[in-house]
Order: structure tokens, then C-alpha cells, then sequence
């Protein structure tokens, strides 16, 4: 049964950081790809960045230079490291795996405050 459980997240002024972290189980997790997400309220889900099994990474244009998502293989954990935050990242982040298909944590929420 995979399994995906984001920490992290909290309440932070603009120009802090954060970092996230998404716990998988379940599948192997060494040859999957991940990503992270996240849903403000009102908005549709967008993706933040990506990473590929051999460790490629891309990043939507709103976050390049502040977020940056990295992978520990033997820990089977994804990170997102969020820097010089804004309010409008504000959301609530999902972790992502691609095994056979889209499977999704419960999410974690990120608040910036002005």
C-alpha cells in the first residue's frame, strides 16, 4: 500500500523558509518520480517541481531561485526546501509519486503572512 506523509509545513513570515519533507512507503521508491503540489484556496492544484529517478529536477517559473526539491533514496524521502517565501505561496502542498499511477499525501499547509 503506498503511502506519502508530508511534515513541515506551518506559519511564516514573507522572506522566511521552510522545508518539507514527504515520507514515502510502499513502492520502490528509488525508481519513481516525485513532485510536489500545492492548492491555495479558490485555485486549482498546481505543480511546484519535479523530480525524476535520477535526479533531474524542474520547477514551476513561480517558484525557480527560491524553491528547490531534492531526494534521499535511502531514506525514501522527497524534500522541498522553500526560501525567501511570499504570502502568495500560501497553500496547502501535496506530495506526489508517479508508481503505475498518481498517488497523492494528505498535504500540509504552508501559511505566509504579510
Amino acid at each position: 500500500q503506498v503511502q506519502l506523509v508530508e511534515s513541515g509545513g506551518g506559519l511564516v513570515q514573507s522572506g522566511g523558509s521552510l522545508r518539507l519533507s514527504c515520507a514515502a512507503s510502499g513502492f520502490t521508491f528509488s525508481i519513481s518520480n516525485m513532485g510536489w503540489y500545492r492548492q491555495a484556496p479558490g485555485k486549482q492544484r498546481e505543480r511546484v517541481a519535479g523530480i525524476t529517478s535520477t535526479g533531474s529536477t524542474n520547477y514551476a517559473d513561480s517558484v525557480k531561485g527560491r524553491f528547490t526539491i531534492s531526494r534521499d533514496n535511502a531514506k525514501k524521502t522527497v524534500y522541498l526546501q522553500m526560501n525567501s517565501l511570499k504570502p502568495e505561496d500560501t497553500a496547502i502542498y501535496y506530495c506526489n509519486a508517479q508508481w503505475r499511477v498518481a498517488h497523492w499525501g494528505q498535504g500540509t499547509q504552508v501559511t505566509v503572512s504579510s
